[in-house]
């Protein structure tokens, strides 16, 4: 992959990523479903089966239970995606992986699926229009790797990817509205799908191609994406705990994505100026840190890491 937007490598990548799937199927004894089986739900059918493999073949009785499951299922289509199984099964994980802390008002953090409400789509309609524009490269890519955007709801996390149910990302739904910056709920939300579109497009070109030296991919145990999660925990610019080096490789992704992005933006108010100031200042410290560890990084990784590097220091 490259950092710069590009829905045909997005495809192959794609490609790479359902023969796989179909190989866990295979194994399984479940037949792949004509046209559904990029869909999230599709990707949590197949994970669940490869993890019930370990213990042996499944019974008849669970086969048709997944083989259901997947026969139910519509194809893929981009847009906003109402509340789920796959979806609740997500963020039962997500809030498991994160630990306990109290809000503001001193209560435990919560975090739900919410139901998209008639403004919040116009939003996303809007945003959707804004990179249509300004970024018609981005808006193809997308289209090719996110198949679900889901509302969460909750001051537990802001919005996530979860490679168990690939080609869904989830957004908290404040991030559609103004910040207290300035920055318009589109904005905000064009941010967010270049964000979260970035960690998905990371984890199925790490499929394809890893990132990082299998060396480094040994103490991973049971990864939640390609790639592993490596023994080396570095300081981040987006997370305040020590991360493992291909969570910084992701996150050096999403930073120049980002960068990319408000670099369109530009002109558009205070608020756009500084938020552009405050990831370019983030995605240099994500340059470095990974300089420091490039022997760590397979070739792919280390093209995208100058790719990165040569685009920062882009004047445009």
């Amino acid at each position: 992959m490259y950092v710069e937007p590009d829905a045909a490598g997005a495809v192959k990548e794609r490609t790479v990523l359902l023969e796989r799937m179909r190989e866990v199927l295979d194994r399984a004894g479940l037949a792949a479903p004509r046209g559904s089986l990029g869909h999230p739900a599709a990707v949590d059918v197949v994970h669940t089966a490869q993890r019930e493999l370990r213990s042996g073949p499944l019974t008849p009785d669970r086969r048709r239970t997944l083989m259901d499951a997947l026969d139910r299922l519509p194809p893929p289509v981009f847009g906003p995606a109402e509340p789920g199984g796959h979806l609740s099964r997500s963020v039962t994980r997500a809030l498991r992986s994160i630990p306990p802390r109290r809000g503001a008002n001193g209560q435990p953090v919560t975090l739900a699926l919410a139901r998209w409400q008639a403004a919040e789509r116009e939003v996303l309609a809007e945003t959707v229009g804004l990179l249509n524009r300004i970024w018609p490269e981005y808006a193809d890519e997308i289209r090719e790797t996110v198949m679900e955007i889901a509302l969460l709801e909750g001051d537990a996390i802001n919005g996530y990817t979860d490679f168990t149910i690939h080609g869904a990302v989830l957004v908290n739904r404040v991030r559609l509205t103004e910040s207290a910056t300035g920055l318009s709920g589109v904005v905000r939300l064009a941010e967010a799908l270049v964000h979260e579109g970035a960690h998905t497009r990371c984890n199925a070109a790490a499929v394809a191609d890893p990132f990082l030296q299998p060396e480094r991919l040994l103490s991973s145990g049971a990864p939640d994406a390609p790639g592993g999660s490596g023994g080396l925990l570095v300081t981040t610019p987006l997370r305040a705990d020590p991360r493992p080096l291909t969570g910084l490789f992701q996150q050096l992704v999403v930073l120049a994505r980002s960068v990319l992005l408000y670099r369109r933006l530009a002109g558009q108010g205070s608020a756009v100026d500084a938020r552009h100031a405050q990831l370019l200042v983030s995605a240099h410290q994500a340059v470095d840190t990974l300089t420091a560890h490039r022997q760590a990084l397979t070739p792919h990784g280390r093209r995208v890491l100058a790719e990165s590097a040569a685009l920062l220091e882009s004047p445009g």
